[in-house]
């Protein structure tokens, strides 16, 4: 019980901890934070408001200008407004037998709020993604209600201090080594997936009713038993009582 309630105590001094540090290393980035190369991926970016005294009302984010990409979908997200802006490649891409001289170029969120102490994300799916780079980094500003514009620009060095301001960056690695955070567009697989899924939940709602199960009976096992030794321990009471009174008449 003591391992308990200590285990308990410093549970809660570190989720203190990092409820007070937490501010002072949020910043805007992207999740997840790894796709494949030359795929396609769903991301979001997501945004904390850092400010106790004003929220956040605009959202810029400027695409990789060097790794252009054709398709960039922005998911709805419930009170903001989305504006897709496109530019003119040098070169033409082909994709799925077309050619295609634009790409976005930049995506703004407006119209919503992100109150202080909360944060939002905004989905986007992207493709294609570029075979010949490592990361792709966008830049982002964020605006805040006093008019405050906080510019997640800065580069990152490897093995350097962070920037006080980062850049949000998609990490690009093999095909196979992303850990299931691309999209590919397959129906097949996502079906199966969630079939399995659904078999662990039923498979474990099954496991913690036997074990609720078990559990009750132990109980009441328990609870036939100390009423059995109860009524004896009365019943030896009682033939003692009487023993005494006899050996002293």
């Amino acid at each position: 019980m003591r391992a308990a309630r200590a285990s308990l105590v410093a549970g809660v001094t570190a989720g203190g901890l990092l409820l007070f540090a937490g501010p002072a290393f949020a910043h805007v980035s992207v999740q997840p934070g790894t796709a494949e190369k030359g795929g396609w991926s769903t991301i979001a970016l997501k945004v904390p408001n850092e400010k106790d005294n004003a929220s956040t009302v605009k959202l810029e984010l400027t695409l990789d200008p060097k790794h252009p990409l054709v398709s960039v979908m922005p998911q709805a997200v419930p009170g903001w407004d989305v504006k897709v802006e496109k530019t003119k490649l040098d070169k033409p891409v082909q994709m799925h037998g077309k050619s295609i001289d634009e790409a976005v170029s930049k995506v703004t969120w407006t119209g919503g709020k992100i109150e202080p102490g909360q944060f939002q994300q905004f989905p986007l799916s992207v493709g294609q993604l570029p075979t010949d780079a490592d990361e792709l980094v966008f830049k982002a500003l964020q605006t805040y209600s006093d008019d405050d514009v906080v510019r997640w620009i800065d580069p990152s060095k490897p093995g350097g201090e962070e920037p006080e301001h980062p850049a949000p960056v998609l990490k690009l690695v093999a095909k196979g080594a992303a850990g299931g955070a691309g999209d590919h567009h397959d129906d097949a697989k996502g079906d199966k997936d969630a079939k399995s899924d659904k078999g662990d939940k039923v498979t474990a709602t099954a496991e913690e009713k036997k074990s609720d199960g078990g559990s009750d009976t132990t109980a009441r096992t328990l609870g036939v038993v100390g009423i059995v030794v109860g009524a004896a321990g009365i019943a030896f009471g009682v033939l003692a009582g009487r023993r005494r009174r006899d050996s002293a008449a």
